[in-house]
C-alpha cells in the first residue's frame, strides 16, 4: 500500500540516520536480547523504521506478549501521520533508548517527513497544503480542531486506539487491515480472521473456512439486482431484512473506515452492494448504504471500495451510482460527514468532472443552483468544489459562477482532471424508487 511517507533526512546528525547492515545486525541483536527484559513503557516514543526502512517517532499504544514466536510486540502509531499505518511492529524494530519529542530536529520536520512540496523551492498555499495533507494521510492535530470536533476525536480514538486483526482473507484476497472493528468476543482478538466473500459469515480458523466454504449455498448478496453491465452487478440489500448480512457488512467495512460510527442497528438502511461477476458467482468489490429517510437528504451515509478494488474506477462508479438514484427519486443529496481522506479525494475528483464536463460543452448563463438540479449534487457541494477551482465569487450576497473557455479547459488538461474509467449507463438501471414521507430535498 503507497502511504506517501518520505524518508527522514540522511546525514549522521540527523533525526533518522542511515547505519550499515552490520550495524543494524548489531542492533537488532541488542533490541532482541533487551526484549526478553521488561517490556517498553507504553505512552512513550521511540524511534520505530518502518516498512519502507525510514526511522519515525512512534508511540507505544499497547504492549502484548507472542507466544508463538517468544519475544514481546508493540502496537505504535506514527507521529503526524493517519492512524491507517498504525502496526504492531517487534522488539528489533524500536531504537534502545527514548526518544524526545521535544528535539529540535524533529520539531524542524513538522512533525512530519520532508515535505514534498518544500522540496520544489516554492511558497505552499493553504489548498496545497490541505492537499499534500491528504494525499499523505496527514491527521490534523487537536489544536487545529474546534472544541467539539476534538472531543469526540478523543472519544473515538480511545476505544479505537488499537487495531487486533492485522489482515483477513475474504475470497482469494488477504488483505491488511487499516482500523480497529468492533468484531465480537474471542474474534475481534485474532490477528487473522477468514470470511467468506458471499455470505460475510467470519471465523478464526482457516479449517472452519475451507468447511464453510464447502457448505455455503450463496453466490451473490442476498438481495435484488438492480444493476447489469458486462460484468458489473449491483445489488439493492435492505437491512430490516437482511439483518445479519448487513451488520457483517459494516463490521468488515470499518477495517477500513476510521470515522464510521457502527450501526448494529441496520434497519434503517439500504445497502448497495458492487460486485464483479464470473462463473463462480458474485465477487464483493465494495458498497455505499444510504437512509431509507435521510432528513438531511443524504444519498450515502457510507461508502467503501476495498482496498484490491481501489484505484480502478469503483470508487467513483459507486458515487456516480448513487447520484443517479438521487436523479431518479428527484433529490438533492450529499454523502455523509465527515468523510475519510479518500473519500474526500474521491468526492471532489467526481465533482470536479461532473461539473467541468458541463461547463464545458454548456453555452449562455448558469446558476449554482442550476447546476445542482442537473446533476443533484448539493449546492453547498458544488460551491466548494467550485472555489477549489477559482471558478466562483461572493458577489452581493451570493456565490456567482465566473468561468471563461479558457479557464475550463486549463482545468481539464490537468493532473486534478480525471475522467472516470468505469461510467454507469442508467439504461442498464432497472429501480423503482421507494415512496417517502417526505420531500424536503425535492428539487
Amino acid at each position: 500500500m503507497a502511504d506517501g511517507v518520505c524518508k527522514m533526512p540522511e546525514k549522521k546528525s540527523d533525526l533518522a540516520c542511515k547505519t550499515d547492515k552490520s550495524d543494524r545486525s548489531s542492533n537488532d541483536n541488542e533490541d532482541s536480547e533487551s526484549s526478553e527484559e521488561q517490556p517498553l513503557d507504553v505512552g512513550e516514543h521511540y524511534l520505530v523504521r518502518r516498512s519502507n526502512e525510514s526511522w519515525h517517532p512512534a508511540e507505544i499504544i499497547q504492549t502484548r506478549y507472542n507466544d508463538a514466536e517468544g519475544h514481546y510486540e508493540y502496537y505504535v502509531h506514527y507521529e503526524g501521520f493517519n492512524r491507517r499505518l498504525d502496526e504492531w511492529v517487534p522488539r528489533g524494530r524500536i531504537m534502545s533508548s527514548r526518544f524526545d519529542m521535544s528535539e529540535q530536529n524533529w520539531k524542524n520536520s513538522d512533525k512530519n517527513s520532508v515535505d514534498l512540496l518544500d522540496q520544489c523551492d516554492r511558497k505552499i498555499t493553504r489548498n496545497q497544503k490541505r492537499r499534500h495533507d491528504e494525499i499523505n494521510h496527514v491527521q490534523k492535530t487537536y489544536a487545529e480542531m474546534d472544541p467539539t470536533t476534538a472531543a469526540l476525536e478523543k472519544e473515538h480514538e480511545a476505544i479505537t486506539k488499537v487495531k487486533y486483526i492485522d489482515r483477513i482473507q475474504i475470497g482469494r484476497y488477504e488483505i491488511d487491515t487499516w482500523y480497529f472493528s468492533p468484531y465480537p468476543d474471542d474474534y475481534g482478538k485474532q490477528s487473522k480472521l477468514w470470511i467468506c466473500e458471499f455470505c460475510l459469515r467470519y471465523m478464526r480458523l482457516e479449517k472452519t473456512y475451507r468447511y464453510h466454504m464447502s457448505e455455503c449455498i450463496y453466490r451473490q448478496p442476498p438481495g435484488k439486482e438492480i444493476y447489469r453491465k458486462g460484468t458489473l452487478s449491483i445489488y439493492e440489500v435492505d437491512g430490516s431484512v437482511e439483518k445479519t448480512y448487513c451488520q457483517n457488512l459494516c463490521l468488515l467495512a470499518k477495517l477500513f473506515l476510521d470515522h464510521k460510527t457502527l450501526y448494529f442497528d441496520v434497519e434503517p438502511f439500504l445497502f448497495y452492494i458492487l460486485c464483479v461477476v464470473d462463473k463462480h458467482g458474485a465477487h464483493l468489490v465494495g458498497y455505499f448504504s444510504k437512509e431509507k429517510e435521510s432528513p438531511d437528504c443524504n444519498n450515502v451515509a457510507c461508502i467503501l471500495t476495498l482496498p484490491p478494488f481501489q484505484r480502478q474506477g469503483y470508487g467513483k462508479l459507486l458515487i456516480s451510482f448513487s447520484y443517479e438514484l438521487s436523479k431518479m427519486e428527484e433529490l438533492v443529496g450529499s454523502p455523509e460527514k465527515p468523510l475519510s481522506d479518500l473519500g474526500k479525494l474521491s468526492y471532489r475528483s467526481y465533482w470536479s468532472y461532473v461539473l467541468l464536463e458541463i461547463l464545458r460543452h454548456f453555452r449562455g448563463s448558469l446558476s449554482i443552483k442550476d447546476l445542482s438540479e442537473l446533476t443533484s449534487i448539493a449546492q453547498t457541494d458544488i460551491i466548494s468544489t467550485l472555489q477549489s477551482m477559482n471558478m466562483v465569487k461572493y458577489w452581493k450576497g451570493q456565490h456567482v459562477i465566473c468561468v471563461t473557455s479558457k479557464l475550463v479547459e486549463e482545468h481539464i488538461k490537468s493532473a486534478q482532471y480525471k475522467r472516470p474509467k468505469l461510467i454507469v449507463d442508467p439504461t442498464a438501471l432497472k429501480w423503482i424508487p421507494r415512496k417517502r414521507e417526505s420531500k424536503t430535498g425535492k428539487k
